[in-house]
């Protein structure tokens, strides 16, 4: 076997060195960049970044929620899992495994996802959703904000899929500022919980100063 790299910072370091190398950041500020870059990564295709979507204030506005404490919401525990430890330590969370969800979805006629959002309006407010999987959860946050529920102070939509994930991310961008929320997506079928989380880790590292 040929040698190859052991040292995890090393390994970093030369991953981001080839990201910036082989990615159009053209457009995005350095803030924004870092985002960028993460994805990337995330990811390995350094053409995803022609779909990211960032509104002009939400780093800052993430950057913000985080240094505020705040709550941290996902639309399925592999998101929740997603999220670094050594960067945010306060706990996210998700409601999907909530006892009463499934009954209700059920007599609904509704996703599981789409149902437990129900549960984040207390915990809304100045916060930062995280949607990697679901676009029906990412649609019906859009319907609660739409009649009037607490504002995060970003959304990070990217649910992954054929059916719904492209229109959802879509309405997203289209809309946010009528929305009044800051967001971060990605355009098209493209997305996935380690990309949600992804986006999420690459604010927490900034807030604590941490950039490639």
């Amino acid at each position: 076997m040929e040698d190859y790299l052991k040292d995890p910072r090393a390994i970093e370091e030369k991953s981001f060195a080839l990201i910036r190398r082989h990615t159009d950041l053209s457009g995005f500020s350095d803030l924004q960049q870092q985002v960028v870059m993460r994805l990337v990564h995330t990811c390995g295709n350094p053409e995803i970044a022609r779909a990211v979507r960032m509104s002009e204030g939400a780093v800052d506005a993430g950057i913000a929620a985080l240094r505020a404490q705040c709550n941290v919401l996902c639309d399925v525990e592999m998101v929740r899992q997603g999220v670094g430890k050594r960067y945010w330590t306060k706990e996210p969370l998700c409601f999907l495994d909530h006892p009463e969800v499934e009954e209700k979805a059920i007599s609904r006629g509704e996703s599981r996802t789409m149902t437990a959002v129900h549960w984040w309006k207390p915990c809304l407010q100045d916060g930062i959703v995280l949607i990697g999987n679901a676009p029906t959860a990412l649609f019906r946050l859009m319907e609660m904000l739409e009649q009037g529920a607490p504002r995060p102070a970003l959304i990070i939509g990217m649910p992954v899929g054929f059916v719904g994930a492209p229109e959802s991310k879509s309405y997203l961008w289209t809309h946010h500022r009528n929305l009044e929320c800051e967001c971060i997506t990605l355009l098209g079928r493209a997305g996935g919980s380690a990309m949600a989380a992804g986006a999420f880790n690459s604010l927490a590292r900034l807030q604590h100063g941490v950039r490639h």
